[in-house]
C-alpha cells in the first residue's frame, strides 16, 4: 500500500512522518525502515527503526530508488512500513517518473508492506497517476 503525505515545504511533512514512525513501533510486529537524503532524521527516531541515507548507497533517480525499495524488501520477510523523507530530494520533480514509479511499488508491495512518502509539492502540480495516492 502506497500513501503520499504532500504539500510545500515547510508545511509540517516531516513533522508528521517522524510522528509516524514513533507510534508504528508500539502497534507494529514486524521491521521499520526510514529512508531519507541525508541524516537529519536519523537523531530523531526511534531506535528500533532501521534508518537508510540514500546518499551513502548511491540512490539517484526514481528507477534507482525502485531497485534500492526491492532488495529492502527481498532482504527483510517481516519489513510492515517503510517511511520516505523527501522523494523528491532522491528521485527529482518528474513527476510522471514517480507516478510510475508508484504503480511499480504498489504492485510489488500490494496489502503486504506499507510505504509512506512525503512530497514537497501540492496536490494541483501533481498529475493523477501520483494524486490517487493521497491519504
Amino acid at each position: 500500500m502506497i500513501k503520499l503525505i504532500t504539500g510545500e515545504k515547510g508545511t509540517g511533512k516531516t513533522k508528521i512522518i517522524i510522528d509516524m514512525m514513533n507510534e508504528a513501533i508500539a502497534s507494529t510486529n514486524g521491521s521499520l525502515v526510514c529512508i531519507e537524503k541525508g541524516s537529519n532524521l536519523r537523531t530523531q527516531i526511534n531506535y528500533k527503526i532501521r534508518w537508510c541515507d540514500t546518499e551513502y548507497y548511491k540512490v539517484d533517480g526514481f528507477d534507482s530508488f525502485y531497485g534500492f525499495v526491492s532488495g529492502i524488501l527481498a532482504g527483510n520477510y517481516d519489513l510492515e512500513k517503510i517511511f520516505v523523507d523527501g522523494i523528491l530530494k532522491i528521485g527529482g520533480k518528474d513527476f510522471e517518473a514517480f507516478g510510475k514509479m508508484l504503480d511499480k511499488l504498489a504492485a510489488l508491495t500490494g496489502d503486504a508492506t506499507t510505504v509512506v512518502f512525503t512530497v514537497s509539492a501540492n496536490n494541483s502540480e501533481m498529475p493523477a497517476s501520483v494524486t490517487k495516492y493521497v491519504g
